[in-house]
């Protein structure tokens, strides 16, 4: 029996590297000929990346983690690292393959190179697959309605001569085949709306294009609309999958294993359903004068809450966030009053708490990844999106599945951000927590059962289940082509 190998290339980051190392492991279990090999591109050093890898390599021996070497980039221009930096190691890339190629050919029991499974961001890798002759596919972190949005827009531009940096701004509505409504171009993802980052995206939808196949983390039940959409015979085959989690996150252990048993313990002294939860994502901070804000809608709203405060980068970074001290942000005498319905946190273990029986709300900045954990776990969520294509996914929950409720679904903050803040009132927030915690009945059995869905999905002769099947299917055959 032939066995095969796929090469995985994520992006920089652990975000991406989670998503990719799970869609490994389940293609592992599904196939014992297949074997993986991660080749990890590096702008600079990254303990919790190197962590993370260490604790996968121990767990399984049929993935394997290659270094390729670091590259002196600015670390903080978005820009160059997602495309520059990609295409810098094109040629690094090149020769791990061959190497793996080498071995293939000089040890029968070798296995032989299937194809590259790509990140979103790391599409300029398809010339290099289409050296060694093997096929390459995209692995998709975001909706499939996102990627019906990315190639709607790139054939606006490339076939219709359409600017889509003019819809900024526009009061303009966009009927799209991957979407049951129409679209306000006002939550269009940043980067079709900036001309500096337009130029990249399109290259990306492109490559997409190219592709022999795209992997999606999403599942047909939910997005049947627009999975179905791409039934038309002009895109390369979609393959959803999902939804994948990595539901028992290493959390480091030490000092954040004690940070949860407290969160846990308090957790548990709460009615059931009772606690709203709000993060913002692993690059998600407010300034002091909306930190007051979410403080006074909280109080107002009378809802307990349990949120995770984080203090944004400094301006023009990149850099993750870090942790305020409460005492110095919030309001006056807020954490007395607010000391028996309500806790701060730094750090999250967001699939722990979005599993506890207390938590019946989510204030999110929906990442697709935080909208994928609260359909799981059956929690609504209201929608405050930050950057990248988060408003098109606050509209998507909000609007076209019509499973959350928004705080503000076109609220915007760039990856170039100056610091400055449009702030959303404690008015604003109070009606949105409310909205959320109230929740009609409808929407609720609505989303339990969508919840249902998402673990059926994953279950043998689920629609995932065999999704991935054909997957398999499809990279083993070329092997024996």
């Amino acid at each position: 029996m032939k066995k095969a190998e796929l090469v995985f290339i994520p992006t920089t980051g652990i975000s991406h590297l989670l998503s990719a190392v799970e869609v490994a492991k389940l293609l592992l279990d599904r196939d014992e000929r297949l074997s993986i090999t991660f080749l990890i591109m590096k702008p600079r050093s990254d303990p919790k990346t190197d962590r993370f890898i260490n604790s996968v390599s121990t767990a399984c021996n049929r993935i394997r983690f290659i270094d390729l070497p670091k590259d002196e980039t600015d670390p903080n221009d978005p820009i160059t690292i997602f495309f520059s930096f990609i295409e810098a190691q094109k040629p690094r890339v090149k020769d791990e393959v061959s190497k793996l190629v080498r071995q293939s050919e000089s040890s029968s029991d070798s296995p032989t190179l299937a194809g590259f499974v790509l990140d979103m961001f790391c599409t300029p890798m398809i010339d290099v697959a289409n050296e060694f002759g093997v096929p390459s596919y995209i692995f998709l972190t975001t909706s499939a309605a996102c990627l019906g949005l990315q190639l709607y827009v790139q054939a606006l531009h490339d076939e219709q001569k359409v600017d889509p940096t003019e819809f900024k701004g526009s009061d303009a509505e966009l009927v799209m085949p991957c979407l049951a409504n129409p679209l306000p171009a006002k939550v269009l993802p940043f980067f079709m709306l900036d001309k500096e980052w337009l130029p990249s995206f399109l290259g990306l939808a492109r490559g997409f294009r190219e592709s022999k196949g795209i992997i999606i983390n999403t599942f047909e039940e939910l997005e049947s609309h627009a999975i179905h959409s791409f039934s038309e015979g002009n895109t390369p085959p979609v393959y959803p999958v999902g939804p994948i989690l990595n539901l028992n996150r290493d959390d480091g252990g030490g000092e954040e294993s004690d940070k949860y048993k407290d969160i846990k313990q308090w957790l548990d002294d709460q009615p059931l359903s009772s606690v709203v939860y709000l993060c913002f994502g692993s690059m998600g901070g407010f300034r002091v004068d909306q930190v007051k804000e979410i403080a006074c809608g909280l109080e107002q709203s009378g809802h307990r809450f349990l949120w995770s405060l984080r203090q944004p980068p400094p301006e023009g970074t990149m850099e993750p966030p870090s942790d305020y001290n409460p005492r110095d942000v919030l309001p006056e005498g807020f954490l007395d009053r607010t000391a028996n319905t309500g806790k701060i946190i730094g750090w999250a273990p967001q699939t722990d708490i979005l599993a506890h029986p207390s938590v019946g709300g989510f204030v999110s900045h929906c990442g697709w990844n935080s909208i994928l954990e609260s359909i799981w776990f059956g929690v609504p969520i209201a929608a405050w999106p930050l950057y990248a294509e988060q408003q098109f996914n606050a509209f998507q929950i909000v609007v076209e599945l019509g499973l959350g409720v928004e705080i503000k679904m076109d609220y915007r903050r760039e990856f170039n951000w100056d610091g400055s803040e449009n702030v959303i009132s404690a008015g604003e927030i109070e009606r949105g927590v409310r909205c959320l915690m109230e929740l009609c009945d409808e929407k609720r059995k609505k989303l339990k059962e969508m919840s249902g869905k998402s673990r059926k999905a994953l279950e043998n002769g689920g629609s995932s289940f065999t999704w991935l099947g054909r997957f398999i299917q499809d990279t083993v055959d070329h092997v024996h082509d």
